[in-house]
């Protein structure tokens, strides 16, 4: 297949569709163009609209720093402690509690249509847009072809971006007005186009379901989300504990189950350091790592004695819930902490 070097002039090429911001080097316009004429094959074989077929394929933008990150996901690594110092800080709590005035009654229409309460959907809007004030970065279209030429997730980004040309074109928006992050999610609760797609909710009534301009319809969309996935509003998400720094760590993922009883026998203690309450309730363990050891001072025999311990979580069913939303231990605490603050 023949390589054309994108640091020459797309003038030259005039047959060709030229990404206006391909990377330096070897650049592939057969595989770009093949990748357009499937577009257009596939969006035609699903109904949609000739005028947004052409506003799809009109001039989309290849960009190197989207493959560099989706190569790179895995560089920054944070533990526990670092992550929640991030993500549940203080001017994040005072956010959140400012959008709880703001929003009373949309809070309660959500909670009270999908049973999820308001300080978790005001964690989850926290968590993925700061509210509403991340900077949208990239033309989602852009980026689908980016991650599409890319090729690693082909199939993947080829439906998302099937997925959000059905959703301008029911909606009558143009696809060019589209934005969101180099991964493609977008709005105020970070959608993927399939995940719109399947759990929109109109919020204001007027047929169409806008999750970047709308707060209704974004905090809609999140309670229904969040409904479908089965959020039981009579469970807590996790719970504070302590266990033993030499605790066995392949206990701590979270994929482990137990009675709270029997993670009391594992030497699990309340938070404040008192015996767990034997339960039969079965629940995870998830653990940072040593940096949030705690010493617990005990008197045994009017003998002082100090062991050291770590924080951990039980996890109970709306932990995995979360996680079916972002599958990270790390991110489904955080949801946790920062709820419980917004209470």
């Amino acid at each position: 297949m023949k390589k054309i070097g994108v640091i020459l002039s797309c003038a030259a090429f005039v047959c060709c569709a030229c990404p206006a911001n391909a990377a330096r080097g070897d650049f592939d316009f057969d595989r770009w163009n093949a990748l357009m004429e499937s577009v257009r094959n596939m969006a035609v074989a699903k109904n949609i609209s000739g005028p947004t077929i052409d506003a799809t394929l009109k001039n989309p933008v290849f960009i190197p720093r989207i493959v560099y990150n989706d190569k790179n996901q895995s560089e920054f690594k944070l533990t526990l402690d670092e992550y929640l110092r991030r993500t549940v800080n203080a001017e994040r709590v005072r956010a959140g509690r400012n959008m709880a005035k703001k929003y009373p009654t949309l809070l309660g229409k959500t909670h009270a249509k999908y049973g999820v309460p308001r300080h978790v959907i005001l964690a989850f809007w926290g968590m993925e847009s700061n509210y509403g004030s991340v900077k949208k970065a990239y033309r989602l279209k852009d980026a689908f072809f980016t991650l599409m030429y890319d090729g690693r997730r082909e199939k993947f980004f080829t439906e998302q971006l099937l997925a959000l040309m059905k959703i301008t074109d029911k909606n009558g928006t143009d696809i060019n007005d589209v934005y969101g992050s180099w991964a493609g999610a977008m709005g105020h609760f970070q959608f993927i186009p399939t995940t719109l797609s399947q759990y929109g909710a109109d919020g204001n009534g007027d047929g169409k379901i806008d999750i970047i301009n709308n707060v209704s319809d974004a905090m809609f969309s999140a309670g229904n989300y969040l409904n479908k996935l089965g959020w039981d509003d009579t469970q807590p998400i996790a719970r504070r504990v302590l266990i033993p720094s030499d605790f066995d760590d392949a206990l701590t993922g979270g994929d482990k189950k137990y009675t709270i009883a029997q993670w009391a026998k594992m030497g699990v203690l309340n938070a404040d350091g008192l015996p767990l309450t034997a339960m039969n309730e079965t629940v995870g363990l998830v653990a940072g790592s040593e940096d949030n050891a705690t010493n617990l001072v005990s008197s045994p025999d009017n003998d002082v004695e100090m062991t050291t311990m770590r924080v951990a979580y039980l996890t109970y069913p709306n932990f995995y819930r979360i996680k079916r939303w972002n599958n990270s231990n790390w991110y489904a605490i955080a949801i946790h902490e920062l709820s419980e603050k917004l209470k």
